[in-house]
């Protein structure tokens, strides 16, 4: 398991209040995990904070999945593309 989807996996732990085994990545944040439409807004926000980027609202619609997660942030944390703060020290 990559870094990013470790510390994915533990910010979706950590707000949905899951047991870590049932976060995998094709479990569905709403129909696997309980998540409502204010934690998966509150998801994003804790993935924008933790990998310093900016998931676009667009973007965020698609993030449906533990998957969807890990998938755009290894392609998008860190580059311009999906935040205006990463890299910044």
């Amino acid at each position: 398991m990559s870094d990013i989807a470790e510390r994915v996996k533990k910010i979706v732990v950590q707000h949905l209040g899951v047991e870590a085994e049932k976060v995998t990545e094709n479990a569905s944040f709403i129909d696997d995990l309980g998540a409502d439409s204010l934690d998966t807004v509150e998801l994003v926000m804790a993935f924008e904070e933790e990998f310093k980027c900016e998931i676009p609202d667009d973007a965020a619609e698609h993030i449906l999945t533990v998957g969807n997660a890990i998938e755009f942030l290894e392609k998008h944390a860190g580059s311009g593309e999906a935040g205006k703060g990463a890299g910044a020290a």
